[in-house]
């Protein structure tokens, strides 16, 4: 026997024009937009938006590890992240995990292995609301990131790695002393322990990051994994991610990185708090001023979940040139596309009944309900 719901009275955004009316979903699926209609579910006249995708949270390492040498029931950490990532009105998330250890590093790829194995078990026993996939952050230049990158290569829930690389002098730190002041603080070291600490990560960086990049590239390639580069701040950089068949460019912290990249078809990535903020809290570019270019095609909350969705309702008060739409893209369809899920990412018909109905008051988006294939979750 069918399902039906019909969610009516809405302000439906779909992808070139906000529509009043209504949504009819059938067994999960979308299966009619039309005007108005009597009966369903009547959404007084808030926003319907396809549920929001979100490809890069760090968000979930801060439950399972929320103070130093603290360690919280991984499966509890998981629903912990999983109900305010829901809550924040996304329904597809990519759980980053990090391989590759360095200095500051306090998590190593067994732990990763057992985020892991606690997000799969936790997918199969219906825990969660949103749907979960692995985004494999590499640090290249750490001389376990391969060894750490081996373990993951064969799960069928990574759909996603990104190269990153954070020595110092370049990259997300191309300024030595954004780097100081970052780091220094961060870990609390002294002048003399400071300086010790920069030069291990640049002898690491030299003898790692060029053959764990090509290594990890080439099976990602092999397996069809998406790839993502990072923090790209030169021309040099994205003509090697494109020669890497890098499809993404997460948070590109130059123009002329966001440029280049944009040009040559890669997906350019930000970060929706930097959009939030109104700039980067590492000093590179801003997201809005790649979005009144016309560079910006993808928002992630990065380290807050609700920024995505705070950020799409708030981007086209910042920039003119850009509608509700084509901001409601940033988070839906675009990362749709760039992970290669066709069924969702949109409201049209024959699409997955990802939705979220959002209201407005003031700045500050209310999420009121969320639904993942026509099941209500929020």
């Amino acid at each position: 026997m069918q399902q039906e719901q019909i969610f009516t009275n809405a302000r439906i955004v779909l992808a070139d024009e906000v529509l009043t009316g209504s949504v009819l979903v059938r067994d999960g699926m979308i299966a009619d937009i039309s005007g108005p209609v009597s009966g369903g579910e009547d959404l007084d006249g808030d926003y319907l938006i396809p549920g929001l995708i979100e490809l890069h949270t760090d968000h979930l390492e801060n439950h399972y590890a929320p103070r130093p040498k603290v360690r919280w029931n991984p499966i509890a950490a998981v629903q912990a992240h999983d109900a305010q990532i829901a809550a924040s009105g996304i329904t597809t998330v990519f759980d980053a995990l990090r391989v590759g250890t360095d200095e500051q590093a306090d998590m190593g790829p067994h732990e990763m292995t057992v985020l892991s194995d606690a997000i799969r078990s936790s997918m199969a026993a219906g825990r969660l609301r949103a749907d979960h996939f692995i985004h494999l952050r590499c640090e290249v230049s750490a001389p376990d990131c391969l060894a750490g990158f081996l373990k993951f290569q064969d799960d069928d829930q990574l759909k996603l790695v990104s190269l990153m690389d954070h020595a110092p002098g370049q990259r997300q730190f191309a300024q030595m002393e954004s780097y100081r002041v970052y780091y220094q603080g961060k870990l609390k070291l002294s002048d003399e322990e400071f300086n010790a600490f920069v030069a291990a990560r640049t002898a690491d960086s030299q003898a790692n990051s060029d053959r764990h990049r090509n290594a990890i590239a080439e099976i990602c390639r092999e397996r069809g994994i998406a790839m993502a580069s990072h923090d790209d701040a030169t021309i040099a950089h994205v003509d090697e991610a494109i020669a890497q068949g890098i499809t993404v460019a997460e948070f590109p912290t130059t123009v002329e990185a966001a440029l280049a990249s944009h040009e040559a078809g890669l997906a350019v990535l930000m970060g929706a708090p930097n959009v939030v903020r109104g700039g980067s809290h590492s000093g590179n570019v801003s997201a809005r001023t790649l979005a009144e270019q016309g560079l910006l095609d993808i928002l992630s909350s990065d380290y807050i979940p609700f920024s995505m969705i705070q950020a799409a309702f708030g981007l086209g008060d910042m920039v003119d040139a850009i509608t509700l739409p084509e901001a409601i893209q940033l988070v839906t369809k675009h990362p749709a596309d760039a992970a290669a899920l066709t069924d969702r990412g949109e409201i049209a018909i024959g699409k997955r009944a990802d939705l979220v109905r959002v209201r407005l008051d003031s700045e500050v988006p209310i999420v009121r309900a969320v639904w993942r294939q026509g099941n209500r979750v929020i």
